[in-house]
This record gives C-alpha cells, sequence and structure tokens, in this order.
C-alpha cells in the first residue's frame, strides 16, 4: 500500500488540463487543412486524383477562394492530397477544433472554418450539467470506438465535465455513433436510438460515421449516421484525436464556446 502511494504522489495529477489550458497534441497530429487557393496550378488535379475518398474537389472555373475544396466529413487525414501535389497547396495544421453542428460545415475551401457554436439555451439546460451518451458501434474498425473509449481515462477524465457513457440506451439521453452505419445494423441503430427518451441527441464521431468514410457508396454502407438519423453533432477524423471528440462534447453542452 505505501508503495502505491508513493508511486501515486510521483506521477502526480496525470490529467489534461484543457480546456482551461492549450491542448496537448503529439507531433505528428493532423488537423484543419490548410489550403493554398493561389498556389493550385491550373488543370492539375494530382489532389483530387489522389484522394481515396473523394474529399477533394476542384472547380477549374473558379478562381480565387473555392477553387479547391475539402469535404472533412469524408476526408481521412491520409496526407496522400499534399504528396500528391506538386505545388504544395494543401497542408494540415495543428487545429484540432474540427466539430460543426452541420454537415454542410465541412466543406472547407480554406477560409473561416465554422467550429460548433453555442447550443441553444433549452439543449443547454437539459444536457449542459449531465450528459449520458450510449455508445453504438455500427460497423466500426475500433480506431474510432478506441479514442472514444480513452476519453474514460485518468488523463482525460470525462466524467468532471459531467459526461458519461452508460450500458443501456433507456438511461441515456443520446447516442454516439461510431463506422458507416452497415446494413447489418441498421434495425440494432433503430432499436437502440428508438429506447432513447425524448429529447434525444444524435453524435457521429469519425469519418464513417459522418459519411462513410473509405466504405461509401458500398451496398454494405449506408454511407454514415444522417442518412437515418438527424445528428446534431459531427466530430470528423479517420479516427479523430481524443482532444478533438471532447472539443466537440463540450461544445454541444456550452462548456466552451
Amino acid at each position: 500500500m505505501l508503495d502505491i502511494l508513493i508511486t501515486r504522489i510521483r506521477q502526480k495529477n496525470r490529467t489534461v488540463g484543457f480546456p482551461e489550458r492549450p491542448a496537448e497534441l503529439p507531433p505528428l497530429f493532423r488537423g484543419l487543412p490548410e489550403i493554398s487557393q493561389k498556389r493550385c496550378a491550373p488543370g492539375c488535379g494530382a489532389c483530387v486524383t489522389a484522394c481515396p475518398t473523394g474529399a477533394v474537389t476542384v472547380n477549374p472555373k473558379t478562381s480565387g477562394q473555392g477553387k479547391i475544396k475539402i469535404d472533412l466529413g469524408r476526408c481521412l487525414f491520409c496526407m496522400d492530397c499534399v504528396r500528391a501535389c506538386p505545388e504544395k497547396a494543401i497542408g494540415f495544421s495543428r487545429d484540432y477544433r474540427l466539430a460543426t453542428r452541420a454537415r454542410k460545415d465541412l466543406l472547407f475551401s480554406g477560409n473561416v472554418f465554422p467550429v460548433a457554436g453555442a447550443p441553444e439555451r433549452r439543449m443547454r439546460k437539459l444536457f449542459g450539467r449531465s450528459l449520458k451518451l450510449r455508445q453504438v458501434s455500427a460497423g466500426g474498425c475500433n480506431a474510432c470506438e478506441a479514442d472514444v473509449n480513452v476519453l474514460n481515462t485518468v488523463v482525460y477524465d470525462l466524467g468532471r465535465f459531467g459526461i458519461q457513457f452508460v450500458a443501456s440506451p433507456r438511461h441515456a439521453d443520446g447516442l454516439l455513433i461510431t463506422g458507416p452505419v452497415t446494413r447489418n445494423m441498421e434495425k440494432a441503430l433503430e432499436k437502440t436510438y428508438a429506447a432513447v427518451p425524448d429529447p434525444k441527441l444524435v453524435i457521429a464521431v469519425g469519418a464513417c460515421a459522418v459519411s462513410g468514410g473509405p466504405y461509401i457508396d458500398r451496398p454494405e454502407s449506408n454511407n454514415g449516421a444522417d442518412s437515418m438519423l438527424r445528428v446534431d453533432l459531427f466530430v470528423p477524423g479517420c479516427p479523430p484525436h481524443p482532444l478533438t471528440i471532447l472539443d466537440g462534447l463540450l461544445r454541444l453542452i456550452g462548456k466552451i464556446k
């Protein structure tokens, strides 16, 4: 017992200081894309060809802002577009704030990114102090599921914000969905959603849950959660970093702005 106490004293507080302190991100972290529209060479399109999910589009009829557009809902943050572009018109920043309230807001062309805004007063009153979520893996590869699970560890300590994952949808305020929503998971997701009492929230985490990700338009996939349910928060990434997920959840309930 004494050894345990001594070890605990040496380790000190291992919980990250976010959001009071700046986020601590790994050196190879890839966040919000950086797009230089002026560098885009006419008639190139190498980034479009390289993208495995069709997330990058280039409109040759448009000059300046809006020529290159990246659908962050489809983006895997794989760097293929960066490596393919001979003019280095695309890069990735270290901005982890990627969650949005609307799917259309994930269409990014290098301008100011509309992160999830303050919730409605009624939502903040209902869920601002206590939010219980039922996590549903709707055909995911377990990468997003693993990063969601990390939020329960001592490092992120999700419970300190009043947010917890529960075992039963009947005890939940909403669903956190990962995976592309495969055909085999349709009925399970429908039943789980129906079991959550009203009013309820739906959160789509990861490229698969937002758009279908690498499985987009496959016959076995439904191209994400919003093909079946009304989604209140979209968190892109493949997988999104735990701080990206946490930032989105806190914005959803009005803990940060």
